[in-house]
């Protein structure tokens, strides 16, 4: 879902700021002149053999599709309100092993019973748990002011979003003036997110929770046999490691200064710095750990033991020693800058770099170079490039390699060493006339991306999104 994410976000439209006087002029432009109505529509897939569910190894397989209405009203000549309404449904292999013993959920918390006298799991294969699926519904909406001489601009927004075990609320605002004869711009936003965790855990370490160092013969694992490295059944299986979550808040907070300068007529320049901070639980509560000190149990059928770590496993899962272990604090830095270069009426170059640090030790590089080109007065293809390198967090270690006698654990793959290379391509159909119509909305354009994302760790993924712009006639 991470990566999705940030593709759809290079999709959804910024708000453009406008310029500031104290006297109003004598003819004043609305800031917007109509109603607008955006439709987008993605569909994501993703395949990967680490996952952070299984402890850092198994299938990654995900499929998403996802929706976004963003309505954009002028309520007079200075103000709009722009709403945004996403609803997202995935279904994910990786997620479905929380509970990987073809069960109905147990993990959630409930009483529920194993579907077979003799379970099994792999983490090469989606077990049919409740947690292989979930939809995520979010709405934002922002009320933006524009002075009469539309040189200073302010805004304030507020958000929410809801998944099965995880809602997020949040607000912010913004200022942004233009001046030099419109070629400078300056902006200042700051934004906050107040998140709480419904904590789910992998299915064994649920039941140790909840029954004590008694559980392999009580609820879920009731009748079950549990198996050592040689196959043997075996009572010794103890995660005493795991402890629930204390917390399940996590609290973000945000500030970002941007700068834009027009240089010549055909060059523009603009960079932009962040300071994040997060706090409380940012680790996720489903994600497994195995210590490389510490003996070894599965569930499932003896002889695929020895292969486990093979995608030729179909019919035994490891059980975990603990779930990942984060600090409550985590500190980020980016820094980002834009160049645009028109070259001619039918070419433009877009490119981008940002640097990332935070206090877990992660730096990263990002580099993105976009060419659109103008075939004609309505259609536009731009092919892109991105390149992302990143350094791991001090607290990763791939999987069964951390020892139980450490703070801090994580067996996820997004917080380790790696590089990234997206290819992608769009297209863009813009009608100035607005000639085609539905109901009293004309269609003012239509745009189609695509994009190809190879990682150095073999997780691969590809998105293709559509969107339709609207406006009221």
């Amino acid at each position: 879902m991470k990566i999705k994410f940030l593709f759809l976000l290079g999709l959804i439209s910024s708000i453009a700021f406008s310029q500031d006087k104290t006297t109003a002029p004598a003819f004043k432009k609305r800031v917007l002149e109509s109603t607008e109505v955006d439709f987008l529509a993605s569909y994501y897939n993703q395949d990967g053999s680490r996952s952070a569910v299984s402890g850092g190894i198994g299938s990654e397989k995900l499929t998403d599709v996802a929706s976004n209405i963003v309505v954009s009203m002028p309520l007079n000549d200075d103000d709009v309100l722009t709403i945004d309404l996403g609803i997202s449904a995935y279904s994910s292999a990786s997620s479905s092993n929380i509970n990987p013993f073809n069960a109905t959920g147990a993990s959630g918390g409930d009483d529920d019973r194993l579907a077979a006298p003799t379970p099994s799991g792999t983490p090469w294969q989606a077990s049919s748990g409740a947690s292989k699926s979930d939809q995520l519904v979010s709405v934002v909406a922002n009320y933006s002011h524009s002075s009469d001489s539309r040189n200073f601009i302010w805004n304030t927004d507020v958000s929410f979003s809801n998944e099965y075990d995880y809602t997020s609320v949040g607000f912010g605002g913004g200022i942004a003036t233009l001046f030099n004869e419109k070629n400078t711009e300056l902006s200042l936003k700051a934004n906050v997110y107040l998140d709480q965790w419904r904590p789910i855990y992998p299915t064994e370490l649920h039941e140790y929770s909840k029954y004590g160092a008694n559980f392999l013969n009580q609820g879920y694992f009731n009748g079950v046999s549990v198996l050592d490295q040689n196959g043997q059944t075996t009572t010794n299986y103890l995660p005493s490691a795991f402890q629930t979550v204390n917390g399940v808040n996590r609290n973000s907070y945000s500030a970002s200064v941007g700068f834009s300068q027009v240089l010549t007529k055909k060059l523009q320049f603009s960079i932009f710095f962040d300071v994040l901070q997060q706090q409380g639980l940012l680790s996720s509560p489903y994600h497994r750990i195995y210590f490389a000190d510490k003996a070894n149990y599965y569930i499932g059928q003896a002889q695929y033991i020895n292969n486990y770590e093979s995608s030729t496993n179909t019919g035994v899962y490891k059980l975990a020693d603990d779930i990942e272990r984060l600090p409550d604090s985590r500190f980020k830095i980016p820094v980002g800058a834009r160049l645009n270069y028109y070259i001619n009426e039918r070419f433009i170059l877009r490119t981008y770099y940002r640097f990332y640090s935070d206090n877990w030790d992660i730096q990263s590089h990002t580099a993105t170079i976009e060419l659109p080109i103008k075939l004609s007065d309505r259609f536009t293809v731009f092919p892109m490039y991105r390149f992302y390198t990143q350094s791991a967090s001090k607290y990763y270690a791939p999987y069964e390699t951390h020892l139980s006698t450490e703070r801090y654990y994580t067996s996820d793959a997004d917080l380790a060493t790696f590089d990234a290379n997206q290819y992608g391509f769009g297209i863009n159909y813009t009608d100035i006339f607005t000639g085609a119509k539905i109901w009293k909305f004309g269609l003012k354009n239509i745009d189609f991306r695509f994009n190809h994302y190879e990682r150095s760790d073999n997780l691969n993924a590809n998105i293709g999104t559509i969107a339709f712009k609207f406006v009221m006639q």
